[in-house]
């Protein structure tokens, strides 16, 4: 018995430690839970999180991070990449601030967009994009809601009317082949044209179908402005109609004679959630917006599209009936042309001229007004005409971003900053919403714990999204993960100058391949099509 014991322990003392490819050494370790962080290692062995805390083994590669966080890869809820991954994987300006997952679908969706006739069939929604950039390579994830406003388009156009029974139940069903190859849930942009002129109840019944595979709705609500309040209610009621969850895309209250509205917009989703509602939201961390002229216009002049819109533009009758509106503030009163900054036209001859400038500069060197300005500069163009809308109240956002259930988004491209990817002017939260939060909200103004912040970044929007194995730093979950200096981590980039990295984001690794090395791009493109809850494998 002796001699048992004896080997025993010999074998036991004996027992190799385990390995593994790589061993995060002495970090910081933010699980995003939400909860302290701890000092520890983390292990990660081919994709996956092997090991996390205290443990003794050996890897291929050992980095001391000590003195840095590590925390899981952070979910962009409203990213507009879709286009810029396909030209350039890298997402430079994303993978700089630790964004391991680039969500679309903000009423459009990457995939087909033709109109149906008799003879046609329906197609793929978006496994035909989702295959064509896993092919060809990103380096982050990516997930996609289907949009409202492409399903929309595939079947009646650009046409302002609603759809008959027949269309309906064709949108119906590519919501349900959109779901099935993995959608999140069901995407609105309702502020735009064509998406408005999708009424509540055809919402309703697209999100009926999102429901069927437990996905959520998501939108940009019909007003942030004046009329605020009624379009919370909006979203409250397809919530309860399709009994689906649903996040506001970007919650803000644009205009200074709103901003006193914010008491009753967040009594208004405090109570929607005490009745039972699941509402959340996301949010970029700066008090300006960007989006186009066009967003200042009637919808109903926008029908059938730009080319139709232009041509309207030009009728003097049509023309003076939207500067009629545009005046008397029909349907809501806009912004102060002050408040407005041009960003960019597809013209060099307009962009020597205008661009920089705030939309009452420009009217005074066109000697015209603001309005009539705002009309030849899209006619001229032929764009819609970027622009940066200075409408936010700082205190407002800072009590926005406080709220638990608020996650990040970049509302932007993943952008390099290096030709031809910096040519035009662009939004600084394409460069900085997440680093942003670090860096601002949490080091200099505390509005929020460090492990907090963490948390709207990962696990929150993950568990919103119903997404497996990733938003926490947990063994067996995907080895998405990022090391970061919190002292230094911030946004660079300005409204005058956006094309600026973010700084402080160390290492950033997606399924266990280091994409971002003590700062640098590895030029590894291991990012994945991350599928929703409706998604049924062929």
């Amino acid at each position: 018995m002796r001699c048992f014991f004896l080997a025993l322990i010999l074998l036991v003392g004996c027992t190799p430690k385990k390995h593994y490819s790589l061993i995060l050494r002495n970090g910081t370790i933010y699980d995003g839970s939400g909860n302290a962080p701890y000092k520890g290692d983390v292990a990660i062995q081919a994709d996956t999180l092997a090991a996390i805390g205290t443990f003794q083994a050996t890897a291929d590669s050992e980095v001391d991070v000590q003195g840095m966080v590590i925390a899981p890869g952070f979910i962009n809820m409203l990213s507009w990449a879709d286009g810029s991954l396909l030209e350039d994987g890298r997402s430079m300006s994303d993978i700089k601030q630790g964004v391991t997952l680039e969500v679309f679908g903000e009423g459009w969706n990457p995939g087909p967009r033709k109109v149906i006739t008799e003879k046609d069939t329906l197609q793929s929604v978006l496994e035909e994009y989702f295959t064509t950039l896993e092919k060809k390579g990103a380096s982050s994830n990516f997930a996609s809601f289907v949009g409202a406003t492409s399903v929309r388009n595939y079947v009646l156009g650009y046409e302002n009317r609603s759809p008959e029974p027949d269309e309906l139940e064709k949108m119906k069903q590519l919501v349900d082949m959109a779901m099935r190859e993995g959608a999140m849930g069901l995407g609105s942009s309702l502020i735009y044209a064509p998406a408005d002129y999708a009424s509540t109840d055809e919402l309703i019944e697209l999100s009926k179908v999102v429901s069927k595979y437990q996905g959520m709705y998501i939108t940009h609500m019909r007003s942030e402005s004046d009329k605020i309040l009624p379009a919370l209610n909006e979203v409250f009621r397809i919530a309860y109609k399709a009994n689906v969850p649903a996040e506001i895309y970007h919650l803000k209250i644009n205009n200074t004679w709103n901003w006193n509205k914010i008491d009753t917009v967040l009594f208004k989703i405090d109570s929607a959630q005490k009745a039972g509602l699941n509402i959340t939201a996301n949010m970029y961390t700066y008090n300006a917006s960007g989006t186009s002229l066009t967003a200042r216009l009637p919808t109903w002049v926008q029908a059938g599209g730009a080319p139709a819109m232009r041509k309207r533009l030009k009728n003097p009758v049509t023309r003076a009936r939207v500067l009629h509106e545009l005046k008397e503030g029909i349907p809501t009163r806009n912004s102060d042309p002050k408040d407005v900054m041009l960003l960019g036209f597809k013209k060099d001859s307009l962009n020597e001229l205008y661009r920089g400038k705030r939309l009452n500069e420009a009217a005074t060197l066109h000697d015209k007004s603001a309005d009539e300005t705002m009309l030849d500069l899209i006619v001229a163009d032929k764009s819609g005409v970027s622009a940066i809308y200075f409408l936010m109240s700082e205190e407002n956002v800072k009590r926005m971003l406080a709220l638990p259930y608020i996650s990040v988004c970049s509302d932007a491209a993943s952008l390099a900053d290096e030709e031809p990817y910096n040519v035009n002017p662009t939004h600084p939260r394409a460069y900085g919403s997440f680093a942003r939060l670090l860096g601002k909200y949490v080091r200099e103004e505390n509005i929020m714990t460090m492990q907090e912040a963490i948390r709207r970044m990962t696990s929150l929007p993950a568990s919103n999204l119903k997404l497996k194995k990733r938003g926490n730093l947990s063994v067996g979950n995907y080895a998405d993960v990022v090391v970061f200096n919190p002292n230094t981590i911030l946004d660079k980039a300005t409204f005058e100058d956006a094309h600026q990295y973010a700084e402080g984001m160390v290492h950033v690794f997606v399924n266990g391949v280091q994409v971002l090395n003590n700062g640098n791009h590895t030029g590894a493109m291991p990012g994945r099509v991350v599928r929703g809850p409706g998604w049924s494998k062929p």
